[in-house]
């Protein structure tokens, strides 16, 4: 492909991650934020991390000083003149990304791709103050960006089969592993796993097992990399505790993505995880580990309930076409590493099985959080595997 120039609006993390992708595979690029502190920063990190992997002997110093000779940093919006591309990674606040939306769509010509990097945001929302709106699409990289291989590719229904294909095209051409989403909300990764957070809080909330006990079932039993609470801590309890509360009433308050009030009272106490030294473990520095119940009768209770889930919410984006039976499990594999891809794992499980599992959920309870999705019912009807 043609080396366009690539502009990233926001120097935070994420941003500066996008630039080093696009500027690693020889596009010039212009990485531009208002706040000159951030410019600074994303520069110096950069540096640092060109650094690194020069010492570790990953790249060359030519091949270091290349790189960053190909990323302008600017305090200035129309420093994106003649770009082929921009990406945005700002603040998740759509008034914020409308200004700057029809800010760069002045400064740029009619065939530059204008994305956004949002993970919880409807794209034909972001593109509807565009005058030529089949331009924009979703581009979703996961943190950090340089290293995680996964990029979700989301069309609005505005978007042209041409911009969705060049915009494919073009982050596949970065060495990433693209899947295509619709433009609903969480897309793939963020709707499909809600339920590896919010059924291991519901199974403690019932008083089934406490939250290293539950970790221990996930990762030594189901071979997740991280347990639900280790994760939680980890990303910071007030950020996915707000994501939880987005998808919940983007979904139009459907009982699937119901909030835990266990959550949010560890997030209203600023117990946000690592970086607040507790959240649903203790990270301070004389802290006692707590150690698991390793009841393997227990443990597998808690797998199979919480699989049950994520397959579930996986089987529905297939039902809903969110994306294809393959793309899905692309995702949950490269974007989050599940050990496997949840509908791959539906088929060795049994599609029967996993049916039963949540119809006596559903029996119990009589929520509509545990209904089955049609598509099991249909399949295993029909005798039929994802694969």
């Amino acid at each position: 492909m043609s080396k366009i120039k690539v502009g990233v609006l926001g120097a935070g993390t994420m941003g500066a991650g996008i630039a080093q992708v696009a500027a690693q595979s020889g596009h010039e690029v212009v990485l531009v934020d208002v706040n000159e502190k951030a410019i600074i920063s994303a520069k110096e990190k950069l540096n640092k991390i060109i650094d690194r992997l020069i010492e570790k002997g990953k790249w060359t110093q030519d091949f270091g000083d290349d790189l960053l000779g190909r990323i302008k940093f600017s305090t200035e919006m129309q420093d994106f003149s003649g770009s082929g591309m921009i990406i945005e990674a700002i603040v998740e606040n759509v008034e914020v990304k409308h200004a700057v939306f029809s800010k760069m769509e002045a400064i740029v010509d009619k065939h530059c791709i204008l994305a956004s990097n949002t993970s919880s945001l409807s794209i034909a929302s972001i593109g509807s103050v565009l005058k030529n709106p089949e331009r924009i699409i979703g581009i979703h990289f996961f943190n950090p960006a340089p290293l995680m291989p996964l990029v979700e590719i989301i069309p609005a229904v505005q978007t042209s089969e041409k911009v969705a294909k060049e915009a494919r095209e073009m982050v596949d051409s970065w060495g990433k592993v693209t899947v295509l989403a619709k433009d609903t909300p969480g897309f793939i990764v963020n709707r499909v796993a809600r339920p590896f957070y919010g059924e291991a809080l519901r199974i403690y909330e019932e008083g089934v097992a406490d939250f290293a006990t539950i970790d221990w079932a996930m990762t030594e039993l189901g071979k997740f990399r991280m347990g639900p609470f280790t994760l939680m801590d980890y990303i910071g309890n007030d950020v996915n505790y707000t994501v939880t509360e987005t998808v919940f009433a983007a979904f139009y308050y459907d009982p699937r993505f119901k909030p835990s009030f266990t959550q949010k009272r560890h997030s209203e106490a600023g117990f946000y995880g690592r970086k607040s030294g507790r959240g649903f473990f203790d990270y301070s520095e004389n802290a006692i580990a707590v150690e698991p119940n390793k009841d393997e009768v227990l443990g597998n209770k808690i797998l199979k309930r919480i699989l049950a889930m994520l397959i579930n919410e996986a089987a529905d984006a297939v039902f809903l076409n969110v994306a294809t039976n393959e793309d899905i499990d692309l995702a949950m594999t490269k974007g989050v590493n599940y050990p496997k891809g949840l509908l791959k794992w539906a088929d060795e499980i049994g599609i029967e099985n996993v049916l039963n599992d949540l119809q006596e959920l559903f029996n119990e309870y009589g929520e509509d959080r545990y209904r089955p999705s049609p598509l099991l019912k249909k399949m295993v009807r029909e005798n039929k595997s994802f694969f």
